[in-house]
């Protein structure tokens, strides 16, 4: 996939499709502005997974795992599928996300 395409997602829009895998799609009722800080705090959260494996500190890998949850089901992307969620339900789980990330991050 060239890095300036969009990846393919599935008729219904709730996967993508990157190297014949499908992953769930981020929700698509994020406002982008949300969904950047979000991803930008799954990134950091991921780096600090590797940073932790790398030294051998399991109590940071944890940690860095958790954040790394808490990013992927503050985009929609695990926990309970956005498309089977209400309106109200969708953005609490993205305004709740993003507090908590945010507080990790402090």
């Amino acid at each position: 996939m060239e890095a300036d395409r969009a990846p393919e997602k599935t008729s219904d829009g709730h996967f993508v499709v990157i190297e014949g895998r499908k992953w769930r799609a981020t929700d698509p009722a994020v406002p982008e502005e949300i969904a950047a800080r979000r991803r930008r705090h799954l990134m950091s959260a991921r780096r600090a997974v590797r940073t932790a494996t790398t030294g051998k500190d399991a109590r940071a890998e944890r940690e860095a795992r958790a954040r790394v949850q808490r990013a992927k089901v503050a985009l929609g992307e695990r926990g309970a599928a956005w498309w089977e969620q209400t309106d109200d339900d969708r953005r609490r789980r993205w305004e709740e996300g993003l507090a908590g990330l945010d507080a990790d991050a402090e």
